[in-house]
């Protein structure tokens, strides 16, 4: 758990605060948006006042899940700034519009949230703004971004984040030595947190899938390459199981690798179930016999501490990112090997036992371990120091 700082505990004076980079908020498009959530809502019910700049256009997963525009979320002002909504442009020019409204607004604390919006950063920057970057993952990485234009301003949005901002913010030891290594900047490792849900019972899965607690392994999260489903989905083929394979999430301008996948699946024991949110969420988590996260690529996976703070056993890769969060408290195997992530599943389908060996404890570890209180704390002692 995080310590609580004197700094933070003492707070006198309501700051004023602007988040931008994310989507938007209320919503679950994406990590970022959740920590944005958390961050906000928490930093009002505080005292402090807090604006985020929401993008316009609709929702990575369709049309179907655009909300009503809101001016206010649980206290947070919200302003909806343009958006060109095509494919590459969208968090472009959002965080351009949400920069420059930013730069004119009466904030103390300026916090940019993702490398690509970060190539923003330096305009409050000329107003003499107090600017931090959260890095949630080197986004540049990512399949989609890796050739042409769009890999270049992510990385251009951390060089700028590195020379501009007056403190940058990661999610992973992992990370915190790249930027060390790469550019000699200092970084300040504040990760992500997670609240103690209530464990639902299987009546929507049910009647809308057909499944029940139990009777399924699940992997949710965004339908993007770097997740690491290629693999699920073949060691998955290969194994005896009357267990079935839920796979929810929407993609992510990623629609052709969506049709791959399904194509790729052909075997009637695979779910998909497309994005999901609210009750039908926390009864998949709530439900699930495993929980697994074979991701090549991860900032700090949310999916994975909401997973274990519903007490699942959860089965990760071998990467850094994964392996700091669960520590032994998890199964793990070889990133990228599909064999070891079969011979893993065939290995906890078989022993009941052995996976609810390591549910038990599961929820209070992490919820101990990244408590969102604590890490709300730490990041305004963090705003402190530039007020």
């Amino acid at each position: 758990m995080l310590e609580r700082t004197e700094t933070a505990l003492k707070t006198q004076k309501s700051l004023r605060i602007a988040l931008l980079g994310h989507k938007r908020i209320p919503s679950r498009e994406g990590g970022v948006e959740i920590v944005v959530e958390e961050l906000s809502t928490r930093m009002v019910a505080q005292g402090h006042a807090v604006t985020c700049f929401n993008r316009a256009g609709h929702h990575v997963s369709g049309k179907a899940f655009d909300g009503e525009k809101i001016k206010d979320y649980k206290g947070v002002n919200l302003v909806t700034v343009p958006t060109l909504d095509k494919k590459g442009m969208a968090a472009l020019t959002s965080s351009f519009f949400a920069a420059l409204f930013a730069a004119f607004g009466k904030y103390d604390v300026i916090h940019f949230h993702a490398e690509g919006p970060c190539a923003m950063l330096w305009l409050p920057k000329l107003f003499g703004k107090r600017c931090v970057a959260t890095i949630h993952g080197l986004d540049w990485e990512r399949e989609k971004w890796k050739n042409g234009f769009g890999s270049k301003y992510i990385r251009f949005g951390e060089k700028i984040a590195v020379k501009f901002a007056d403190e940058i913010i990661v999610l992973s030891r992992g990370v915190q030595e790249y930027f060390r290594q790469s550019y000699g900047r200092e970084t300040r490792f504040i990760p992500n947190g997670v609240s103690r849900p209530e464990t639902r019972k299987a009546d929507l899965i049910k009647n809308k899938f057909g499944i029940d607690k139990d009777e399924y392994i699940l992997f949710l999260g965004r339908i993007v390459p770097e997740k690491g489903l290629r693999y699920l989905i073949q060691a998955y083929r290969e194994l005896q199981t009357d267990k079935k394979l839920v796979i929810a999430g929407g993609s992510s301008d990623t629609d052709d690798f969506m049709k791959e996948i399904q194509e790729l699946a052909n075997d009637e024991r695979v779910i998909f179930t497309g994005f999901v949110s609210g009750q039908m969420l926390e009864e998949l988590y709530s439900n699930a016999y495993l929980y697994v996260l074979p991701s090549d690529l991860e900032g700090m996976p949310l999916s994975l501490l909401e997973a274990m703070s519903y007490g699942n056993c959860c089965v990760v890769s071998n990467i850094a990112e994964c392996t700091e969060v669960v520590e032994n408290k998890a199964v793990i195997f070889q990133k990228g090997s599909v064999s070891d992530l079969k011979e893993k599943l065939k290995m906890l389908c078989d022993n009941p036992s052995l996976v609810q060996k390591y549910a038990v404890g599961a929820a209070d570890f992490v919820c101990n371990k990244y408590n969102w209180d604590d890490i709300v704390q730490e990041t305004l002692a963090l705003y402190e120091e530039y007020r």
